[in-house]
Parts: C-alpha cells; structure tokens; sequence
C-alpha cells in the first residue's frame, strides 16, 4: 500500500516512452479501483462516511510540528522536507479513504481503466493546478519520471514493475506492467501519485532541494513560511475539487499553520498558553498526569482518545545488521532479553500501551500461534533454509513478571551468547576467537529523546549484568537522519510506518535490493533470500486469502531472525485541543483525521 508518509527513498532510470495509442483493447473505464473485494461506495455516493459533507468552513487552526526543514519535497533524498508541504498543496491522481482501505475513488482522475496489461487513468477536465493551468497527462508522466529518476530510493522499487507509460491524449495516460510482474496492489499504488507541473519544474532539478513550493492542484497554496519556525497555508478559494464526493467535508479551516519545536513536551505549554491549538500526545505520562489543571477542568480544553482501526506502527529499536557483533540472531536475541517492557509499562507508561508482537501489529494479519493451513504451506517451501523455530515455537516477547523471571531471562541471554562464541572475561561479555567485548550505541532524535532516558536506563542496567556496555546517545533530528541514510549507527530507534495494506513498498524495508542503498528504508540492513521471496509472493498474491498468508509467513520469518526489539504502541490516538473545535462523530475507528475538523460557530 503507498505511505502517507516519507522518510528518504532512491532513484534509478525507468523507461517512460511517449508512444502512439495502445495495440492493446480498450478497458471499459470505471469508477474504482477496488484491491480485494466490492468498494464500498457506489452508485451516487455524495461524501466519505467519517466526513461532514456540511461542516463549516472558515478560521484557522495551528499544528506543533517537530525538528527542522530546508526543503519542501519529501521525494527526495537531500535535505529535510517541510511537514504537510505536499499533503496539503498538491493532489493525487485518487482518493484511498481511511474506511475502505483497499480502493481507489477519483480526484485528479475521474475514470479508470483496469486490465492484466496496464492501469489507465483518465484525467477529470475539471483539474488545475493554483494558476489555473489544466493538469494533463504530461503532468503526470513528468511526476512518474521525476521520481524513479531522481526520486529517494523507494520508487526504484515501488514502481519497479512498470514497463513504460503511454499518453494516449492530452487527459489520458496508460501505466503498462512487466509481464509476469502479477503486482495486483500496482494500480492502486500509481493512483496515488502526487502530480507535479511539469512546465513549473522547467529549469529546476527535481533532486535538488528548494525553499519555494511547488505549484500544486490541492485545497491549500503555501501562503508564507520561515524555516526552521512556521509555515502558513491559506485554503485555496478556487480549488477545483472542492465539491466532488472524495473532498466534500475536508479542509475546512482557511488557514491552516504550523509552527516548529524541538521537544515534543515543549508544546504541552503551547496549547495550554493558546500558541498552538491541536496536540497529538505521544507520552504516556503527560497524558495521565500533565492535564491536571483549570484550563482542562473547566472544559476549555478537551482530552480525547480517539480509537483507530491502523497498522500499529514499529517503533523499536532497530540493529544494524552490517555491524559484526550483530551478524548471529542468537546476540540480537540475547539483547533483546534483556529489555523489560513491564516494568516500563508500570513505572512509566502508566498502563497506557501494549507491546508490539508482530511487524503488523493491530492488523489481524499478524503470525499467531503456530503455522497453519495456507501460511505452513508456503512456509514448506523453505523448511530447508529456516530455523526449526518457525515452525515449533509461538512467537513471543520476554516476559518480565517479578525477579524470578528477570534472572530466568538474563539466564536465558548469557546461554544464548556462549552458544554464539562469547563469555565472560574479566566481566565483560567478550567474543572469544575476535577478542572483541560486545559494545555497541543506541541512538535516537532529539524530538523524542528525552522521553526515552528513563527507559533506557534499566535497559542498559540489564545489558550491564550480563557483561554488555550499551550507551545511550540523543542526536539533533538532522545529525539523526543523516547518521541513518548512511548506516551510521549500531543500534537506533526507528519507526517504520507500517500500511493498512502492507505491500509493495515492505520490499523497500525489509528486501536485498534496498539493504546497500544509502537512504534506503532498508535501515537494518535485511539480506534474507527467504524474506525476498516471501515479499515476491505477498506483492503477487491474486486473492484476500493468499494475501493475509503470506503477510503472516513473512511476520513469522521476521520475527524469527530477531532484527528488531519491538517496543510499544497505542490503540488510541490521543489529542488535545481548544474547544472551539468540532469533529465528526462516527463509530468508524478511523483516528485522529484533522482536516475533517471545523471550528465551532461563536455563540
């Protein structure tokens, strides 16, 4: 499924050819693109569901965002892209909603053709850009060619499986798959390309990083900005898809601004002083105990816990595989012993998350239990290359309860590194042929960071009695990003935005292809013949039921080889905010969704 969201992705020639019509027959054009079952919209359908199709429009809201920017385009891989730049500005060519994950309803496109020899998207006459220009096909073919050819590395292999794309008219464009490819989710991840101008890019490098924003067809234009401190979107009067069904209810607010702080504790006070009006918490501990005040009280600011329906995401702490203490999983396993997640949940968290337990946690598609039906037979095919673990043993975290099982764990690790080459030597925890101690840095950004010291420090403690010296390191987001494009780091605390649809993009971070590409997702460095194939079989999957195996055969496969120490997540978005704000009210577990929201009219 397409990420909502960037961190830095690859580029690599693909051929684009501007050709004369298809030899190919005709699709009939449809209405959606629908990945697995029927879509839940049809006929004259007037609004998405969890949208306010009469929500009021004006005033505006202002958003903390975190960290710095020096550039407005998160394709790329130089440079820290602006928050909501093309999210905001800058239309697809389709509309995924929160509620009907698996397909395509039109934006820039109104119609679409769906064939086993290519995906069709026939462009809505409506659609401009902000200058009032119409977006075309050559529009769209630059933004494809943009982005294999000068893109972060993603779209190497997100669009690997397009053998070429085809104006047929100055409001048609064909994207044509490599034979064999069978990448069913294909169709749906083009249809959810961002579409540049292409005569606004004239005389610019699309790999280059700029401070001016693109010229986009979306509700908002980039009003002002300064870096590093704000910026300023004023909605777009004119916009051209103001009333079609996918856009009825969003993007209410006429300004839209979002200032920058370092430290997310930073903006507690910000909202409550009236400087920011929205505040996601991401800290257990505030959210318990930092809202005790009048302002929250007296309802002036609302708490609210709003459930969502989304892949958790995998936030952990990740290995670098090309560092040698790290290359047998017995050493990641013994290492990950060592943390206790219940003593955080106690002590810190404040019972406020669950322990991650799968790569799709919150899904329903995670491995459980032992192998079964479809998931063990795919699983058959690799016996040979697989430990013996994958097929007897229920994946599971550690478990610390009380002292007993904190000594059977340690227990546990220091078995496991002997079994690996490793004892003690003069109480270090020292690889016996290399001589080498086993030491290593575990690094995060300076948004979060402070919140973590206090995890880390009976994590380190516990790394210390079995002979092994960790540190711990807080890094300003910059120096982060750019010690993790260049594997720079032993062991790091990273996020990986997991889709409600994992597919082709899971090649990007866990398959050979992306492991040596600098800026890759591949941060840990995954080089697994059995992984690839698994990821070759969930990208080619033709039914619901194929699909969800082979998600689960690949999570058990991961979860096998230890890559990863899984740390926490929420089934709940938390927000804060000013109560002069209103939202839909629905039963759908969609989340936090800000751009359906609408400021309250005075009494």
């Amino acid at each position: 499924m397409p990420l909502k969201k960037t961190i830095s992705f690859l580029y690599v020639w693909t051929a684009v050819l501007l050709l004369p019509a298809a030899a190919a027959a005709a699709a009939e054009a449809t209405s959606q693109i629908a990945l697995y079952g029927s879509p839940k919209y049809t006929g004259n359908w007037q609004h998405f569901d969890y949208a306010d199709a009469q929500a009021r429009k004006g005033g505006r809201i202002v958003f903390p965002a975190y960290g710095t920017f020096d550039n407005f385009n998160p394709f790329i891989f130089k440079g820290i892209a602006a928050t909501q730049v093309a999210a905001l500005t800058m239309d697809s060519l389709a509309v995924v909603p929160a509620d009907d994950i698996s397909t395509a309803y039109p934006l820039l496109a109104e119609k679409f053709e769906l064939t086993d020899e290519y995906v069709g998207f026939i462009l809505n006459p409506r659609a401009r850009f902000a200058d009032g220009s119409k977006v075309t096909a050559d529009d769209v073919i630059f933004s494809y060619r943009s982005l294999v050819e000068k893109g972060s590395p993603l779209y190497k292999i997100y669009y690997a499986d397009v053998e070429k794309a085809e104006k047929l008219s100055p409001s048609h464009v064909r994207f044509y798959f490599k034979k064999g490819s069978n990448n069913k989710e294909l169709p749906l991840i083009l249809s959810q390309m961002l579409i540049y101008s292409q005569k606004d890019w004239e005389g610019k490098d699309f790999a280059k990083p700029y401070l001016k924003a693109p010229l986009g067809s979306g509700p908002y234009i980039l009003e002002s900005f300064q870096p590093n401190k704000y910026l300023v979107f004023k909605r777009n009067p004119n916009y051209w898809a103001k009333d079609l069904p996918s856009r009825r209810g969003f993007y209410n607010f006429d300004e839209i601004r979002y200032d920058y702080y370092q430290d997310t504790t930073v903006t507690l006070q910000a909202l409550f002083s009236g400087n920011i009006d929205v505040r996601e918490e991401y800290i257990a501990k505030i959210w318990v105990t930092g809202y005790d005040n009048d302002k929250v009280r007296n309802g002036e600011i609302v708490k609210e816990q709003i459930p969502h329906n989304e892949t958790a995401r995998l936030q952990n702490f990740s290995f670098n595989l090309r560092r040698p203490q790290f290359a047998d999983p017995r050493v990641r396993q013994a290492i990950d012993l060592a943390f206790d997640f219940e003593w955080a949940r106690r002590n810190l968290f404040y019972d406020q998350y669950d322990r991650l337990y799968s790569y799709f946690s919150n899904s329903g598609m995670e491995a459980r239990g032992l192998p079964q039906g479809r998931e063990r037979e795919i699983l058959e095919k690799f016996r040979d290359r697989l430990p013996e673990s994958v097929f007897d043993t229920v994946p599971s975290n550690p478990v610390y309860g009380d002292y007993r099982s904190a000594r059977q764990n340690l227990r546990r690790a220091v078995a496991l590194l002997k079994e690996a080459g490793y004892d003690f030597v003069d109480g270090k925890m020292t690889h016996l042929e290399s001589g080498q101690p086993l030491t290593f840095e575990i690094l995060s950004n300076s948004a979060n960071g402070s919140s973590f010291t206090r995890v880390m420090l009976p994590f380190l403690k516990n790394l210390e009695k079995i002979g092994i010296k960790a540190a711990f390191r807080n890094l300003e987001t910059n120096v982060f990003k750019n010690r993790l494009d260049n594997f720079d780091f032993d062991v790091a605390i990273i996020t990986f935005p997991i889709s409600q649809l994992p597919g082709n993009e899971q090649k990007e971070f866990w398959g050979s292809a992306s492991a040596d590409t600098p800026g890759s997702f591949n941060l840990i460095g995954i080089k697994n013949p059995v992984v690839d194939e698994l990821l070759e079989g969930l990208v080619a999957a033709q039914n619901k039921e194929d699909y969800q195996a082979h998600i689960r055969a690949l999570d058990r496969v991961l979860l096998n080889n230890h890559y990863m120490i899984m740390q926490w997540y929420s089934p709940y978005h938390r927000v804060a905010y000013h109560n002069k704000f209103a939202h839909p009210q629905t039963d759908l577990r969609v989340g936090f969704q800000p751009y359906t929201w609408w400021v309250k009219e005075k009494k």
